[in-house]
């Protein structure tokens, strides 16, 4: 019996090499869980073209929006662990949503393969122009003197954008109505078209309506005050320290992936991010390039799923 124990390890260890030395040899899906327009999907379409070039075969980006990202994540972890079917992770699928959400279809720490952190970005809170406050003291004011007169739109209940705002709340004493949409794009449009005061956003998809005079920032969480928002304070800087938590953005697939398929992307993620233009494009969204590898992105998940659990349990958040 140990004989062929040992038989069938060698066996299923040598089958799991032959696919890897065969992988990819066809399509690979790369399935964004929010629609179109907000960060991950700016981050999963500038690494896609450069990361199929790398791997030597197509990689296609696929938008599944829904329930603040479960429902994409919940498709990843069902697919088959063959390295073709991979999704993007954020802090929204893997830490916000699954902390607060008691009904997520999915254990986050133990339903997917972690393959590599892209990229860490800022968060913002950001105000259409008719809004009465341009600063972060007008904004607070504002909000404590009119308390449920304003709302802020996320990219859906139990993401990064709805928990953070409901820890900014909790922490400094206002209330603001939750609008939730089914990705930061529908977010942000109704945002802009002023439908929506304001918003909580991860930076690289807000700041072009920034930048353009089209939305106000008032405060990022960020390490320290960003080159291209100087007069923005961060979290920390006006006492919400908590708050003041970035955002990530990288690849995993399901559980139980072959470790030399998981390298083979992870290598070709790096090189893709090697490409200048690729860099640049993630660089002047304010994001930070991480390129980690596996095993420090399944810690770097761990760690911010915990931290989010305690910040449910502190603050007593519950889903609207």
């Amino acid at each position: 019996m140990h004989r062929r124990t040992l038989l069938a390890v060698s066996l299923l260890l040598a089958a799991g090499t032959a696919m890897a030395q065969g992988y990819p040899n066809r399509i690979i899906k790369l399935q964004v869980p929010f629609a179109p327009g907000g960060t991950t999907d700016i981050i999963a379409r500038t690494i896609s073209d450069a990361l199929g070039k790398a791997l030597g075969q197509t990689v296609v980006v696929e938008n599944k929006a829904g329930g603040g990202g479960i429902i994409g994540a919940a498709e990843t972890a069902k697919a088959a662990p063959d390295g073709y079917s991979l999704g993007m992770a954020t802090v929204s699928t893997t830490a916000a949503n699954p902390a607060i959400n008691p009904r997520t279809p999915y254990n986050p720490l133990t339903d997917f393969t972690p393959i590599i952190n892209i990229a860490a970005t800022p968060n913002v809170i950001a105000v259409h122009p008719s809004f009465p406050a341009k600063d972060y003291k007008g904004f607070i004011a504002e909000l404590k003197k009119n308390p449920g007169k304003y709302s802020y739109s996320s990219s859906g209940t139990g993401g990064i954008g709805h928990l953070q705002t409901e820890l900014f709340k909790n922490l400094s004493g206002t209330f603001i109505t939750h609008i939730p949409y089914r990705g930061a794009g529908p977010a942000l449009n109704d945002t802009v078209a002023g439908q929506v005061p304001m918003t909580f956003d991860n930076l690289p998809s807000a700041l072009p309506f920034i930048q353009s005079n089209r939305l106000v920032a008032i405060v990022v969480a960020a390490p320290q005050r960003l080159s291209q928002l100087p007069n923005v304070p961060t979290f920390k800087e006006v006492g919400l320290e908590p708050v003041n938590r970035m955002a990530y953005y990288g690849i995993y697939g399901p559980k139980g992936m072959p470790k030399d398929i998981v390298d083979k992307i992870n290598a070709g993620v790096r090189k893709a991010l090697e490409d200048p233009a690729v860099k640049k494009r993630i660089e002047e969204t304010g994001s930070i390039i991480v390129a980690n590898t596996p095993e420090q992105f399944a810690a770097q998940i761990k760690a911010e799923f915990e931290v989010y659990k305690k910040v449910v349990e502190s603050a007593k958040l519950k889903l609207d």
